[in-house]
């Protein structure tokens, strides 16, 4: 399975990103992504399962929002209103279960400046 992350990068306290994340090989339950600042533990930010069902942080809800195509085995993170806190290095990951990862992406950063 080959997790394939795309659409990081630097952007303004108030701006938008949306990060994608291609699976090729296995159809998984839960898709979802992941994050980690400097000097901290890596948190679930969203999580999404086949049928659906949704799962936020809760720093990242009312401004993030994670959907799902199952033709394409694709998930993306729409990421509003973003703050300096969110700033990090993002990875999707695909496992039966949100908090149970069988394979994560390689990390894209999302910088978001003050």
């Amino acid at each position: 399975v080959q997790l394939v992350e795309s659409g990081g990068g630097l952007v303004q306290a108030g701006g938008s990103l949306r990060l994608s994340c291609a699976a090729s090989g296995s159809i998984f339950n839960a898709m979802g992504w992941y994050r980690q600042a400097p000097g901290k533990q890596r948190e679930l930010v969203a999580g999404i399962t086949s049928s659906g069902s949704t799962n936020y942080a809760d720093s990242v809800k009312g401004r993030f929002t994670i959907s799902r195509d199952n033709a394409k085995n694709t998930v993306y993170l729409q990421m509003n209103s973003l703050k300096p806190e969110d700033t990090g290095v993002y990875y999707c990951m695909v496992g039966p279960r949100y908090t149970i990862v069988n394979y994560w992406g390689q990390g894209t950063q999302v910088t978001v400046s003050s």
